[in-house]
């Protein structure tokens, strides 16, 4: 599992896919927040905290994510080097988690440089250090849990079908739905009591919670079971592809 993990870094290291993911988050996500004069920029907030970046990075996630994992199974299965896996003295669990967690990395590697953002934050703040420390590790924690939920969607999406087109459109819907969908359909008070079981079943919901400061067991239970159905699902998926 260890060689395959790295030889999918290496993959997206090697190839321009991943730095364009990484370049592409960090651009659009200085532009929102220290040069376009709107409600996501840092500069113009009447409190000293990084709310702004937290609540915009999400929706970048929801477009970039899928465009990383679009090509992960898919890509085997269009040129036929998914059977060469299959060969491989390594379960089948192994290969997926290997390219998940590959992508969790990605992932991590791009957020990394945003700790510059804390750091300005905090040297801007009047008085210096006002900003709440705790707040900002909890919501960066909430931010690698849901992008590696978004990972996970992305890697069932592709192993679903070999266009990566596909693939992209139908983990970005899944993505959106999982995390903003299911909040807004709550939100219309069409189901009674449903409402709030629906709006707690949304990725938002936790993630929200999370980003308040204090990191609750159910939020972390929540995000670690949903990305392990999305990752079985995906298995199932695979063992349906050797039959």
């Amino acid at each position: 599992m260890r060689a395959l993990y790295f030889k999918e870094i290496k993959s997206f290291l090697s190839s321009i896919i991943g730095y364009i993911f990484i370049l592409i988050y960090l651009i659009a996500s200085g532009l929102f927040h220290w040069v376009i004069s709107y409600n996501t920029n840092l500069l113009e907030g009447a409190e000293s905290d990084m709310i702004p970046f937290f609540n915009l990075s999400p929706i970048i996630f929801l477009i970039l994510i899928p465009a990383i994992t679009m090509r992960s199974i898919a890509e085997e299965r269009r040129t036929g080097t998914i059977e060469l896996l299959f060969t491989r003295p390594i379960s089948d669990l192994k290969i997926l988690l290997a390219k998940y967690f590959a992508g969790v990395t990605l992932l991590i590697v791009a957020i990394i440089p945003t700790i510059i953002y804390y750091i300005s934050m905090y040297n801007l703040g009047a008085p210096v250090g006002v900003i709440d420390g705790g707040a900002t590790f909890t919501s960066y924690v909430g931010l690698v849990l849901i992008g590696a939920a978004f990972v996970a969607i992305g890697i069932f999406a592709s192993s679903i079908t070999s266009s990566q087109i596909v693939a992209f459109i139908l983990s970005m819907f899944l993505c959106w739905i999982f995390f903003d969908g299911l909040r807004l359909l709550g939100s219309f008070n069409l189901m009674g009591k449903f409402d709030y079981i629906v709006q707690y079943a949304s990725l938002s919901h936790h993630y929200d919670a999370i980003k308040k400061g204090v990191i609750d067991t159910s939020d972390v239970i929540y995000f670690l079971t949903f990305i392990g159905i999305f990752i079985y699902a995906a298995l199932t998926v695979i063992k349906t592809l050797k039959k």
